[in-house]
């Protein structure tokens, strides 16, 4: 599907060890700035109780969860989008990204310098959001005068195209951010959906604490928060360095004990994984089977020959029927396709049907 999460910030927030909590490529952490010249990629396994949970009345040989691209952006600094730093080069990687992950740092290290000098986690995101901007305003400058030597030869569509941009220009050189700018869908579809502008992607933020903040927050995180307020969009808390050992753990029975040990039900980072694949508008849909039971990532609203198709292309080809079951009907019934056909749970949907989280499907078709 190829729907990518970028997690940003400012250097030394913690966001690559965040990131080697659930990826299944570790990157190299360090305490120095500038200190990496790419991104890296991470394949996230999206974790889902409902696979295991299907399992337990199919009793496969083998489990499959979903999976999420996030791509670890190295920190960014002020004069990022003028070449500063380690140059603009990871403002054109954030802007392959589908969706964004801004990791704060709230805690205090005095073996980990901050490049500000100073914790303060509300300016550090302002800082960010500048370098953003001012990528997006250029953008947005380069595209009107496009437009305007478009205009000159008396075509009415690149009039309007400027008019809406000229606004959406003015609302960036007023600190504002594209995702936050009211336009009109057809217009915003029109002239400014290619730009693929940096802050006009969904964010989540991530307030990187320390172990002792890890239940509650602490004073850096209601900063936060109260810079936040009002605005939609989603703060999670994650104990970083925790998080680190805890995945470090071998055993299941180790993590769970070091969680209740710490207060948690679950890893922080698990919760800020599901965000991000709802962040980028993805559901996941289930095949069960002796062989294996396995999750897939669909775009919210997709048919049910679009699902069959992230399976395999020969099933949205060779569509003709899907047979559907409600993952809590399949709970209830205790996977007993006898009983679920008797109390009429188990569907059959034709190519119109919008495919719902955690529908199990059994596609039928025809090549």
């Amino acid at each position: 599907m190829a729907l990518t999460c970028g997690i940003i910030g400012v250097t030394n927030t913690g966001k690559t060890t965040i990131l080697n909590c659930v990826s299944n490529t570790k990157a190299e952490a360090t305490n120095f700035a500038f200190s990496t010249n790419k991104s890296n990629v991470g394949v996230i396994n999206v974790p889902d109780p409902r696979l295991y949970k299907i399992n337990e009345f199919v009793n496969s040989k083998k489990v499959t969860p979903t999976t999420v691209d996030i791509v670890d952006i190295p920190g960014l600094a002020k004069g990022s989008s003028e070449g500063e730093g380690v140059g603009n080069q990871f403002l054109g990687d954030i802007q392959q990204t589908n969706a964004l992950i801004h990791v704060l740092r709230c805690f205090e290290d005095e073996n980990l310098p901050h490049v500000e000098g100073s914790i303060d986690p509300v300016r550090d995101m302002e800082i960010v959001d500048l370098e953003l901007q001012a990528r997006d305003l250029d953008l947005v400058y380069r595209k009107i005068e496009r437009l305007e030597r478009a205009a000159k030869s008396g075509e009415k569509d690149p009039k309007r195209g400027i008019e809406v941009l000229k606004g959406l220009a003015e609302h960036l050189e007023n600190f504002g951010n594209v995702r936050e700018y009211e336009m009109r869908e057809d217009e915003k579809k029109k002239f400014v959906d290619e730009m693929f502008l940096l802050t006009d992607k969904p964010v989540m933020y991530v307030c990187n604490v320390d172990e002792d903040a890890a239940i509650e927050g602490n004073d850096y995180v209601r900063q936060v928060e109260e810079a936040l307020k009002g605005k939609d969009t989603q703060i999670l808390t994650v104990a970083g360095q925790l998080e680190a050992e805890i995945a470090d753990l071998e055993t299941e029975e180790e993590r769970n004990e070091f969680l209740n040990d710490s207060g948690l039900d679950e890893p922080s980072v698990n919760k800020m994984v599901r965000s991000a694949y709802a962040l980028l508008n993805l559901e996941s849909f289930f095949t069960a089977g002796e062989k294996e039971v396995r999750a897939w990532t669909m775009r919210k609203g997709s048919t049910a020959p679009q699902a069959a198709g992230v399976v395999h292309s020969d099933l949205q080809r060779g569509f003709i029927r899907a047979e559907v079951i409600r993952y809590e009907d399949f709970v209830a019934y205790k996977g007993s396709e006898a009983k679920l056909r008797e109390a009429g749970k188990l569907r059959l949907e034709g190519k119109n049907y919008i495919v719902q989280d955690g529908d199990i499907l059994n596609i039928r078709f025809n090549v």
